[in-house]
């Protein structure tokens, strides 16, 4: 088979260059080793006709071309629906973004006074040399708030002590709230934050989302993608990857589940596999320094246990943030809210326990059974349903979820980038694992829209490296500065 682009992966990234490209009339293979599913870690898994999120998947952008992309696929299936998170702590519900009379209220007047005065402390005696995320947060919202509704969901998703998180990514991830300026407004004083009332960061009230999960919105593109001519290969793995030193033509041997081999050649490449994945794909880690830095490139792994409960749910939120050291689970999904297609019984509700882990480890290892039997004893510890009431349930495991920015991550991948130029042509990186990026869904889209474009031309027009990181704006009701460097998951302390 010849294709002018043989593409590595069907996520975001992967389908988006395919679709344009297609479109645009040109050849196009797309290897998948899932052989079901496609959208990488915005796919829908279905279990017994209830659709699991891979973790939670709001449709919002500030690209205007994202949002034609999204329409343009899903039509009327996309939906318009409300937006609603909160933070469990001490077995109260706070609203977040954190509103200052709801978070004083339900800390109860003692509580409410130790964070006043925790903060009062941070303030005249704050750390002078701040360096990592304890430190910052400590600083700007005192020990007591830090410990309440930073420290322990921050490290469960991270698995990484407070003390040992770069104090950048606390100073661009958390912003515009002002502690002081809160506690004056909760108890009515001061001037109101404009646009913004009480709640000092603003969110989006609303967000679009397909009717059956992201997972549709993908599964629909794969099938345009098929319609105009492109080539789809699930369930196969690429087993040798080289390139010809004198025409450039790649050829790849792809391999799928019952072992037959086809033998695919291409003018480019588009990765969107782990870029440590690929350079041992492509042989090119024997020099001492890439073989370094694809060791060194990390990743933090993770799993969802979806619950099947009998009756209505029993909070209507997208989903709730757990603060609380005595269970495993970070987060806690709720499939309906995002969407009532997504749970076919109506007498029915199903939750999506979200637990961060590294491959390998306990909870990683633990068989189905035992994580659905943590899973029903945790949601009902925290009184957010009745452990009885769980009638079934099943586990999505997701490896290589976040790639991690540690103290070293930079020069890994700067080394691997200028490595793989130096020696290959035509070869482009996209998508999130592909770059070693933290990139949105929009983010990881806008890159495979580049690499299209660049393919059409002929030459590198576009630098995608360059898309846009700071995700401010899906945080916030304002967009902020777009800069490269800004990085919004935490490093090591250096």
């Amino acid at each position: 088979m010849h294709v002018e682009t043989l593409v590595i992966g069907a996520g975001p990234a992967g389908l988006t260059t395919a679709y344009e490209l297609t479109k645009a009339g040109r050849s196009v293979a797309v290897v998948e080793r899932d052989p079901i599913y496609v959208g990488g870690i915005s796919r829908t898994v279905t279990y017994k006709g209830y659709r699991f999120d891979i973790g939670g998947h709001r449709f919002f952008s500030k690209s205007a071309e994202v949002e034609a992309w999204w329409t343009e696929i899903m039509g009327d299936e996309m939906l318009q629906r409300p937006r609603s998170s909160r933070i469990y702590y001490n077995g109260k519900l706070f609203d977040y973004p954190l509103r200052a009379m709801d978070a004083l209220t339900k800390l109860g007047p003692v509580e409410a006074v130790r964070c006043v005065l925790s903060y009062a402390w941070a303030k005249m005696r704050p750390y002078r040399n701040v360096v990592s995320f304890e430190q910052w947060v400590v600083n700007n919202f005192g020990r007591r708030l830090f410990e309440i509704f930073f420290k322990t969901y921050t490290e469960k998703v991270w698995g990484m002590k407070c003390s040992e998180i770069s104090a950048d990514w606390a100073a661009q991830r958390i912003k515009g709230l002002n502690l002081y300026q809160a506690i004056i407004q909760s108890f009515g004083l001061g001037r109101k934050p404009e646009g913004g009332g009480e709640i000092i960061k603003t969110l989006i009230n609303s967000f679009r989302y397909p009717r059956l999960g992201p997972g549709q919105m993908w599964e629909r593109a794969r099938d345009k993608i098929v319609a105009q001519g492109g080539k789809m290969m699930m369930g196969s793995t690429i087993t040798d990857l080289s390139q010809h030193a004198a025409t450039g033509q790649w050829v790849a041997i792809v391999t799928d589940a019952t072992g037959r081999e086809t033998k695919v050649t291409a003018d480019h490449l588009v990765s969107t596999a782990a870029i440590n994945e690929l350079v041992r794909m492509l042989g090119a880690d024997g020099e001492p320094d890439m073989q370094q830095a694809t060791s060194g490139l990390r990743y933090r792994d993770f799993l969802i246990v979806g619950l099947i409960m009998r009756g209505k749910e029993s909070f209507d939120d997208n989903w709730i943030y757990i603060h609380d050291p005595n269970v495993k689970v970070g987060r806690i999904q709720n499939f309906k809210s995002w969407s009532p297609d997504m749970v076919p019984d109506p007498d029915t509700a199903c939750y999506g326990m979200e637990y961060f882990c590294n491959a390998g480890d306990d909870t990683w290892a633990m068989s189905d059974a035992d994580l659905i039997a943590r899973a029903k004893a945790e949601i009902g510890k925290l009184g957010l349903a009745r452990a009885e009431d769980i009638i079934d349930g099943a586990v999505v495991r997701q490896p290589k979820a976040y790639p991690v920015y540690d103290d070293t991550y930079k020069v890994h991948v700067d080394t691997i980038t200028e490595g793989l130029e130096a020696r290959f042509r035509n070869l482009h990186l996209a998508g999130r694992n592909g770059m070693h990026k933290y990139n949105n869904q929009d983010h990881a889209m806008m890159t495979g829209m580049l690499t299209a474009r660049n393919i059409i031309a002929g030459s590198i027009a576009y630098d995608v490296w360059t898309v846009n990181e700071d995700a401010e704006y899906h945080e916030g009701g304002n967009a902020g500065t777009d800069r490269i460097e800004d990085r919004l998951v935490p490093r090591r302390v250096a």
